[in-house]
């Protein structure tokens, strides 16, 4: 198995540290808002590297954290005018919910900053005592930068060229520009936590280490993220920890492909930025996750509604050659599991992998046309591989009728104008069963024509 590694900038024969197990931690979400599509890609893309390794064997453990405690919990809690932790176990609920609707496995820790200040307390300590950070007179404590002489591995960064080019937050406190807050005075009527520098709450950075550590052991196999915590997060989280423990902190370094939205970067400030709860207002959330899966996780994803429309398309493929088909009990051969292996075994490729499960679908069709008595177990081999992915799990023919959308028209409806163009086409008046086709067409209603007769989806749109 090879894993493309941030740290080593190439892809890496995968040996965990333990002979069959793996120990992943993921950074998870600062819970101040709702999650965004951003979000979901990092969720999927780490949901599926844990159901693959899983499926591969491996015993894993998966930790992602909740941050639940900083400087954006703290402020949007003052503009709502509530506690931070009733924000927080608020946007911990609906976060959730969005998983569950992806279908994202929820990990086995999830550890939350503030359950954890004695542990990122005890970091700092050590921290401190090493001579790695200072006590500065306002009452925060910062990390000396130039101390650690790998600062900068992870970006391949070089301390003067980051100086020079840095946008640094000025701060008579701090010795030297590029050093970093590991525990910040609380101001009046903060949230806070006493330590042996005064009343106080962590930095961000240090939570991470800190709970990382406890949870894995000082040094574990794989730390994932999205694109935008290279640099500082993770640079940061490999200077404290490997400061405080003398190990080597994590083995592979790996990072989610950012969302982009029509081609543009998502954000406020540009009125493309959408949240997971608005984008399953409209969307089937398979769809949704077929999309984030369609390209690999380390590219960069195009979210736009004529992406979407293709991902159903694609969705509507696998389960038209599903529908109808009773699952057998096992595969009739090895084929497309070693193709699909193979695939994934490639630092978790699931474009490749999904064309492996569309030729098997293209099969699946065949046989059942030709040789009926093959489609079960193709069948079951199509949700089995599928399901590694989190794919597959409707049943077919509710996936195809647009289950759980709004329908213009009541399904007797469709199924009498069905009948309708049906008694037209035998009365050969083309004319009135075309109309009746293109009618339907107009309110998002599919018609397929088959041997088997005539059926219906609904076609989805960004403006459903």
């Amino acid at each position: 198995m090879q894993i493309y590694n941030t740290l080593t900038r190439r892809k890496e024969t995968f040996v965990p540290l333990e002979p069959g197990k793996v120990r992943i931690y993921v950074c998870g979400i600062t819970v101040y808002d709702f999650c965004h599509i951003g979000h979901a890609r990092v969720m999927v893309a780490f949901d599926v590297i844990t159901r693959y390794l899983r499926a591969r064997g491996f015993d894993v453990t998966y930790v992602r954290n909740i941050t639940d405690i900083d400087d954006k919990i703290l402020k949007r809690a003052e503009e709502n005018g509530e506690p931070f932790d009733a924000l927080t176990e608020r946007m911990i609920k609906a976060m959730r919910e969005d998983e569950a609707r992806l279908k994202v496995l929820p990990p086995d820790q999830e550890p939350r900053a503030t359950a954890h200040i004695a542990d990122i307390l005890t970091m700092i300590e050590t921290l401190v005592e090493k001579g790695y950070a200072y006590s500065a007179a306002n009452g925060d404590v910062y990390y000396r930068v130039r101390k650690f002489a790998d600062y900068g591995k992870l970006n391949n960064r070089d301390l003067d060229e980051m100086r020079a080019g840095a946008r640094v937050e000025v701060d008579d406190h701090k010795e030297d520009p590029l050093d970093f807050v590991l525990w910040k005075a609380a101001k009046p009527g903060e949230a806070s936590w006493s330590s042996p520098w005064g009343e106080g709450r962590p930095g961000w950075h240090i939570e991470c280490s800190a709970m990382a550590t406890r949870c894995l052991g000082d040094t574990f196999d794989i730390h994932g993220g999205g694109p935008d915590l290279t640099f500082p997060h993770h640079e940061n989280e490999i200077a404290q920890s490997e400061a405080a423990t003398g190990k080597r902190f994590v083995n592979t370094w790996m990072h989610a492909g950012a969302v982009r939205v029509d081609q543009e970067k998502m954000s406020k400030s540009l009125g493309n930025f959408f949240t997971i709860r608005e984008v399953l207002e409209v969307h089937d959330p398979e769809v949704v996750r077929y999309l984030l899966l369609a390209s690999h996780y380390r590219s960069a994803i195009n979210y736009a509604p004529g992406a979407l429309i293709e991902a159903r398309k694609s969705l509507e493929r696998f389960y038209t050659a599903l529908d109808g088909v009773t699952s057998g009990q096992e595969s009739i051969s090895p084929e497309y599991h070693q193709r699909f292996q193979a695939a994934m075994d490639d630092d978790f490729n699931t474009p490749e992998a999904l064309a492996v499960l569309f030729d098997l679908a293209r099969e699946l069709n065949r046989a059942k046309q030709e040789t009926p008595t093959l489609a079960p177990g193709l069948a079951f081999e199509l949700k089995r591989l599928g399901s590694i992915l989190g794919l597959f799990d409707q049943v077919p023919a509710n996936f195809l009728k647009g289950s759980g959308a709004a329908l213009p028209l009541s399904e007797a409806e469709i199924e009498s104008r069905i009948n309708d163009r049906a008694q037209a086409k035998r009365d050969r008046d083309f004319a009135r069963a075309d109309r009746i086709r293109e009618e339907l067409a107009a309110l998002g209603i599919l018609l397929k024509d088959s041997r088997k007769g005539t059926q219906w989806v609904l076609e989805k749109t960004a403006d459903d």
